[in-house]
C-alpha cells in the first residue's frame, strides 16, 4: 500500500475532506518503499527494506490553524484525525499571514519516476555493492559505502478543489576508501533517477585513485591559491545560496540585500559564466511540478550571466508586496563550459585540485562567508601538472566572491552533497585567489 497511484491518491483524499467542518480543510498524502545497503570495513554491515505511509490534515477556522497527521487509515481513524486537527485549531492563535487556500492548479506531469530504479531488489543491490568491493579489495584500500534506492509518492488536496500528485524515483550512491595506514582516502557520491546510469565500480575507482594518490601528503603553506573544484567541492561551497528568497533579501537578513534597504535583483553579482536555473523538466535533474504552496513550478532562471534575475516569493508575501508569487527553486541546475578538468589543470601554472569540502559553517548570512575543511584528495599543481599529494586545509571564503572569480566551468555533473541529501547539477570549476586559512591534519 505505500505506492499510491493517482486514482487511489484522489480517492483517499476525498474521503477524508467529506469528513471536514472547518472552514477550510487540507489533506495530504505520503508513502515511499525502498532499500538499502551500508558496508564498511570492505564488508556489508547492514541491510534493509523501509515502507512509510502517512497521511496530514490541516483545519482552518478563520486564520487559525490546526494539523494532524495519522498512519492508520480506516474510516474510524481518518475521521478521528479530521476532528483532532480541528479541535488542535480552535485552540491555536490566529495567524496573521495565513493565506486562503488556492482553489484548481493545471499541473503538467513530472517526468521523475524511473521504472528500472523502481524495480531494484535486495540483489540488484547487492551485486552493486559488490562491484564496488571488488575495486577497494584488489587495490588493498578499505571501503565504507552506502546505497539507497527509494520509490515515493505524495498527494494533495484541500476544500477549494485543488489537487495535484507526483511519484518519482532516486538512487544515490557513496563510497569512502583508505589505505590501511588511515593515512590517505578519497571519496566519490552519485545520485540519478535512473537507476541505468549508476555505475558502483567506475566509481569506486575514482574514490581509490584518490586514496592512493594521497599517500605521503606534503604540508604547504595556507594561502589564496588558484583551486579546481570537482563537481562534489563545489556543490557543498553553493548549495548555502540557493534560496533566493524576497522575504529575507528585502528585511535584511540575505546576502540579496542591499545595503540601505531593498534587494540586489538586477545587478551584476557574478562573473558573465555563472547562470544558475531550475527547471522541473531538466532530464538529469527531474523535480516536482508543483510546490507544497499548491503553485505550479516552471523553469525559473534565478542568475543569468551573473545578473540576479529572479527572487522567490511566499504568497503571502507576494501579496503584501503586491507583485506575482514565485515558487522557490525546484532543483538547481548551474550552467557550464566545455572545459575538462584536464583542461583545467594543463592551463594552471600554480594551483590546488580539490576533491571535497565538509563540515561547512556559515560565519556571516550577509556575505555567505563560509568556514571548512577540504578531505579525501587535495592535489598540489604547477607548471600544468599535479605534482604531489598536500595535507587538508582550513578554507574561509564566500561563495558569491567565488563566483566573481570564475576562470573556467566544466560539463554539470549530478552530485550529492550528504548534509542536505539533495542533489544538484553543478559544474567543476577552476577559481582564482580562493582563501585556504590554516593547514589541518585531518585526513
Amino acid at each position: 500500500m505505500p505506492i499510491l497511484n493517482k486514482e487511489e491518491a484522489l480517492a483517499l483524499l476525498k474521503k477524508v475532506l467529506s469528513y471536514s467542518k472547518a472552514d477550510e480543510c487540507e489533506v495530504s498524502v505520503n508513502g515511499s518503499e525502498g532499500g538499502n545497503i551500508r558496508y564498511a570495513l570492505n564488508a556489508v554491515s547492514t541491510a534493509g527494506d523501509i515502507s512509510t505511509l502517512g497521511l496530514a490534515v490541516t483545519s482552518v477556522f478563520g486564520k487559525k490553524a490546526g494539523t494532524a497527521t495519522i498512519d492508520e487509515f480506516d474510516d474510524a481513524a481518518l475521521e478521528r484525525v479530521v476532528r483532532r486537527s480541528e479541535e488542535l485549531a480552535q485552540l491555536a492563535p490566529p495567524n496573521p499571514e495565513y493565506m486562503p487556500m488556492l482553489g484548481p492548479q493545471t499541473f503538467a506531469e513530472a517526468i521523475t519516476y524511473n521504472t528500472n530504479t523502481a524495480a531494484m531488489t535486495p540483489d540488484s543491490r547487492a551485486e552493486m555493492v559488490a562491484k564496488s568491493l571488488s575495486v577497494t579489495k584488489e587495490a588493498k584500500l578499505t571501503a565504507a559505502g552506502f546505497l539507497e534506492n527509494s520509490t515515493d509518492f505524495n498527494a494533495v488536496m484541500n476544500s477549494k478543489g485543488l489537487f495535484a500528485y507526483n511519484k518519482g524515483t532516486d538512487v544515490t550512491f557513496s563510497v569512502t576508501t583508505r589505505n590501511e595506514a588511515g593515512t590517505a582516502s578519497g571519496y566519490a557520491a552519485r545520485g540519478f533517477t535512473d537507476v541505468s546510469k549508476l555505475d558502483t565500480y567506475s566509481a569506486t575507482k575514482i574514490a581509490a585513485g584518490k586514496a592512493n594518490g594521497s599517500v605521503g601528503a606534503k604540508a604547504i603553506e595556507p594561502g589564496k591559491y588558484t583551486v579546481i573544484l570537482e563537481p562534489v567541492a563545489a556543490t557543498y561551497m553553493l548549495e548555502n545560496m540557493f534560496r533566493f528568497d524576497a522575504r529575507s533579501a528585502e528585511e535584511g537578513r540575505s546576502f540579496l540585500s542591499k545595503k540601505g534597504g531593498g534587494t540586489r535583483l538586477g545587478e551584476q553579482l557574478m562573473d558573465e559564466k555563472v547562470t544558475i536555473y531550475s527547471d522541473p523538466f531538466n532530464p538529469e535533474l527531474p523535480s516536482s511540478t508543483w510546490g507544497g504552496d499548491g503553485l505550479p513550478r516552471e523553469k525559473t532562471t534565478w542568475i543569468d550571466k551573473g545578473v540576479v534575475k529572479n527572487l522567490s516569493y511566499s504568497r503571502y508575501w507576494a501579496d503584501k508586496k503586491g507583485v506575482k508569487p514565485v515558487p522557490g527553486p525546484s532543483n538547481i541546475i548551474m550552467e557550464g563550459g566545455d572545459a575538462t578538468i584536464e583542461d583545467m589543470i594543463k592551463s594552471t601554472e600554480k594551483g590546488i585540485l580539490v576533491s571535497r569540502l565538509w563540515y561547512i559553517r556559515m560565519v556571516d548570512p550577509q556575505t555567505l562567508l563560509l568556514t571548512g575543511l577540504t578531505r579525501d584528495g587535495l592535489f598540489y599543481i604547477e607548471n600544468g601538472q599535479i605534482k604531489f599529494p598536500i595535507k587538508n586545509f582550513r578554507f574561509n571564503e564566500s561563495p558569491v566572491i567565488m563566483l566573481n572569480n570564475v576562470e573556467a566551468l566544466g560539463k554539470p555533473e549530478r552530485s550529492i552533497s550528504v548534509e542536505s541529501y539533495r542533489s544538484y547539477l553543478i559544474p567543476p570549476m577552476k577559481i582564482k585567489e580562493f582563501t585556504f586559512s590554516s593547514l589541518s591534519d585531518a585526513v
